[in-house]
């Protein structure tokens, strides 16, 4: 998983202003429009951005779920499984 706060360049307490004017500011540098732009990377802004901005998602990636990395789709119940 990538870490968000380092692609925007912020601090992982960083608030919403720092979060925003961050990307603001790298957006304006890499938006593929510009000479010297990059579509990859404004994309990767893009996600960090989106991420961090939204307080259930910012949770939500700042403390992920200890069944996220579960194979088969979480549990299996308390019947005998043979």
């Amino acid at each position: 998983m990538q870490d968000y706060y380092k692609i925007l360049g912020v601090d992982r307490n960083a608030d919403d202003a720092t979060i925003k004017r961050a990307y603001r500011k790298l957006a304006s540098l890499y938006h593929p429009d510009k000479e010297g732009g990059s579509k990859t990377k404004f994309q990767e802004l893009q996600v960090a951005y989106d991420t961090l901005s939204n307080p259930a998602k910012r949770q939500q990636y700042d403390n992920p779920s200890p069944f996220a990395n579960m194979n088969g789709g979480g549990f299996q119940g308390f019947g005998r499984h043979d």
